[in-house]
């Protein structure tokens, strides 16, 4: 039940009464979408976004006046956090952890509209785990977009098919596409940097024209850059589910093999999917990559 009163809404989420503010809030106003309607996607998208972000710490992109302001990235404890909200500390920063859906409304009521996770988890007493997957992060440099990045991911399918690793696609909700695979906790996230390192050089000599594995901006425009470094252990990637601060409401969102077959053979065939058309895939066909989960 919720209690309004002028820009304070009262809610119940999760076994506790929590206060949202300035629902009515326009956030992207391109598409003139409102703090509420961020609010109701993580809601609705939470039981499978949360399994996603279980154990992991978060990482959150806020935008306090929407995305056509200013953003920054937040690593520590919000100022003023509540003592429910679980926390672990990693090295000398104290991170979120978010276990359940009042702990996730907290921070998208703090304008924190993208959530950024490692390829890692941590136990429960908060030591960090190797990581449990790897990711590959295809980045398109201009004129380059999710045409070129479907073509690679087809490639880089039969690669690591050769290997035994099942690849993920994710369209990232911005200009790319990550691609992800599940790993058996044996690998250090240093031996899995280098191992994508070894994949991308290896991309890139095969398809030169395609491919590039250097961070260099000026050799990228028309290619697509294979981003190895996502699996260092202090780098973060936008959890899958995630919306993205961008024009429009798009969110980092999974997509089917036939796809992505079809972005490569089309450039109008794959598009980004904004949070409304994810929620009735998810409602339709469930999530397709809970073979990253933990058993």
């Amino acid at each position: 039940m919720a209690d309004s009163r002028g820009s304070v809404t009262r809610v119940e989420v999760a076994g506790r009464t929590m206060r949202l503010t300035s629902l009515e809030k326009v956030m992207y106003p391109a598409t003139e979408t409102t703090k509420g309607e961020i609010l109701a996607y993580y809601a609705r998208a939470g039981e499978t976004l949360l399994a996603h972000l279980a154990q992991r710490p978060v990482t959150r992109v806020r935008w306090p006046h929407g995305t056509g302001g200013e953003s920054f990235f937040e690593k520590n404890l919000p100022s003023g956090a509540p003592s429910w909200l679980p926390r672990v500390q990693v090295d000398d920063v104290t991170f979120p952890l978010v276990e359940d859906l009042a702990h996730l409304t907290y921070l998208v009521n703090l304008n924190s509209i993208e959530l950024h996770v490692p390829q890692w988890r941590v136990d429960e007493d908060g030591a960090r785990l190797n990581p449990d997957r790897l990711v590959i992060d295809l980045d398109p440099g201009k004129p380059a977009g999710l045409h070129e990045c479907a073509r690679v991911a087809l490639l880089l399918r039969e690669r690591l098919g050769r290997l035994g690793l099942d690849l993920y696609p994710v369209t990232s909700g911005s200009k790319g596409m990550q691609l992800y695979a599940p790993l058996g906790g044996d690998l250090t996230s240093n031996q899995v940097r280098d191992l994508a390192q070894q994949l991308a050089q290896e991309m890139t000599k095969n398809h030169p024209d395609l491919v590039l594995w250097k961070m260099t901006k000026s050799l990228r425009p028309g290619k697509v850059f294979l981003d190895w470094s996502q699996n260092v252990a202090a780098k973060t990637t936008v959890c899958p589910y995630s919306m993205r601060g961008r024009d429009d409401p798009w969110v980092a969102a999974p997509r089917t093999w036939d796809e992505v077959e079809a972005g490569a053979e089309d450039a109008e065939a794959l598009q980004q999917l904004d949070f409304d058309e994810v929620l009735v895939r998810l409602e339709e066909h469930g999530d397709p990559l809970e073979p990253l989960l933990p058993a």
